[in-house]
């Protein structure tokens, strides 16, 4: 089993003959996700890698089913993009795009949830379910970091994935869906929302969150655990414990102001809900090893 994605799931690619569109669905593809069309408008009847493109996803439909949406498009057009997704009946969708403006990602969220849909992102580098599916543009090959076993994985931070990832790889255990939130301000999932799909994959056995200063995300993830929404080991680590109040780091969700968001703040919610807290991100796989015998 996995999480959102999985070898069963059909895939349409929008933005797909773009450059970066194009290459990582090839790479998409040769990881083994079901890839079934792609849409850039006005350039129906042309493929990428013998991947059909239509028009719209309407039309794509037509002709193949699919039941998620990568979106390789940029900021400007990811509203919607998102919308024409969701108009044709797609609920689960990822999101690439570094900085949509923050009304638009508030327009995108508020429409994913009043149908029940998804949305992964913005400014997410994908997810991944190992050797099943990818969106986006995580580097698979990596075998030190991308390796198949049994801790899930969340992250608020492109940068720190691989580095907390390859430590949990080279302490023993591997690694069922790694899935990026993204780091906007307004991410269309948040870490919370993600926990009851984790809970209920039996493949994994712990969670790995990769967190950082600014938001809330961290201390809802602590109010879930309370609540026994999740009840699985959980291990986290957070960027950004020495930023200066006030200074954004990295992107535009990192930011702590007004004694809110502070990396101190969410460790205490974190621990009093019974998550260990790694300072270090070399700590993570050390902290796994407290709670489960090593996969291998």
């Amino acid at each position: 089993m996995s999480v959102f994605v999985n070898k069963d799931s059909i895939v349409e690619v929008q933005g797909m003959t773009g450059k970066e569109g194009s290459y990582w669905t090839k790479l998409m593809k040769d990881m083994g996700t079901n890839v079934a069309f792609g849409v850039t408008p006005g350039k129906e009847g042309q493929d990428v890698g013998g991947i059909p493109v239509y028009h719209s996803v309407r039309r794509g439909l037509i002709e193949h089913p699919a039941d998620v949406a990568m979106l390789f498009v940029p900021p400007r057009f990811a509203k919607d993009a998102v919308f024409e997704a969701l108009d044709a009946g797609i609920r689960k969708i990822c999101v690439t795009a570094d900085g949509i403006p923050v009304q638009e990602a508030i327009q995108i969220r508020k429409a994913a949830l009043s149908c029940g849909a998804m949305v992964v992102g913005g400014n997410t580098t994908g997810i991944i379910s190992i050797d099943e599916a990818l969106l986006g543009m995580i580097p698979y090959w990596i075998k030190s970091v991308y390796k198949k076993g049994h801790i899930g994985v969340m992250t608020r931070s492109g940068s720190l994935t691989n580095e907390v990832t390859a430590n949990i790889v080279s302490s023993g255990y591997g690694v069922t869906t790694l899935l990026g939130v993204g780091g906007d301000p307004v991410p269309g999932t948040r870490f919370a929302e993600l926990l009851p799909m984790y809970q209920a994959d039996d493949d994994t056995h712990a969670l790995v969150i990769i967190g950082e200063l600014g938001g809330s995300m961290e201390e809802e993830v602590a109010e879930a655990i309370e609540d026994k929404v999740f009840t699985k080991p959980v291990v986290v680590f957070m960027g950004g414990r020495n930023a200066p109040e006030g200074k954004r780091m990295g992107h535009a969700g990192a930011i702590a102001s007004g004694g809110k968001g502070t990396v101190k703040g969410k460790t205490e919610a974190l621990h009093r809900a019974g998550a260990l807290v790694a300072s270090r991100a070399s700590e993570v796989g050390r902290m796994l090893q407290e709670l489960l015998p090593r996969e291998f």
